[in-house]
């Protein structure tokens, strides 16, 4: 019998093998005409190639991932991402895969900005490992996964990292520096989503 309360839904970790897309969400963004659904979007972006995909079938997966990125967005978010500096955009999408994806969330705001709240200076995959052991109590499925899972899992979630600018490739955690505007986006309608940052931000 399962221990995982009602409160505690299943992790999503179908994000392996994908980075931030930060280029193919903006692609993506700046195609969507206004009003239209992202589920237009998206298909119009796969019959059109939008993301430049080497095969169908993979610009399918990756046209869908970004828009599974984009859908958690609010329009002033994804008017952010159009106009933002290069940094600030890679931020934000970083928000936005804590966002589809709480198992990355739920590391970024307990090990990540925790250990940058205690000073620690580095973040290892073995952070990453402790972490997954601890949240198998509340979801079971931790438990099922294959080595090569794990494996792909903290590459992908290390390697988003770095691209956010949050961590280097030696492992030292870069203290984020947000605009007040995005600050002002990632904390709007009740939101805490500083949490995800290496931030002393509210």
């Amino acid at each position: 019998m399962s221990n995982r309360s009602a409160a505690e839904p299943r992790y999503a970790l179908n994000f392996v093998s994908r980075a931030l897309l930060t280029r193919e969400t903006t692609l993506l963004a700046e195609m969507r005409k206004p009003g239209e659904s992202w589920e237009s979007v998206r298909d119009r972006a796969v019959s059109e190639n939008a993301v430049q995909a080497r095969t169908h079938r993979s610009g399918v997966r990756l046209t869908r991932e970004a828009v599974r990125r984009l859908i958690v967005l609010s329009d002033d978010e994804v008017e952010f991402l159009l106009d933002a500096a290069p940094r600030e955009r890679r931020y934000l999408m970083w928000a936005a895969a804590c966002r589809a994806y709480p198992f990355i969330g739920d590391f970024a705001e307990q090990v990540l900005r925790e250990r940058y709240l205690i000073l620690a200076s580095t973040i290892s995959p073995e952070h990453l490992e402790g972490f997954v052991l601890s949240q198998a109590m509340w979801h079971p499925e931790l438990e099922d996964l294959s080595d090569s899972m794990k494996a792909g899992i903290r590459q992908t979630v290390f390697r988003m990292m770095r691209e956010a600018d949050l961590v280097t490739p030696d492992g030292e955690i870069v203290p984020a520096l947000l605009s007040g505007r995005l600050a002002d986006l990632l904390t709007a309608a009740g939101r805490d989503d500083l949490r995800f940052f290496p931030t002393r931000g509210a």
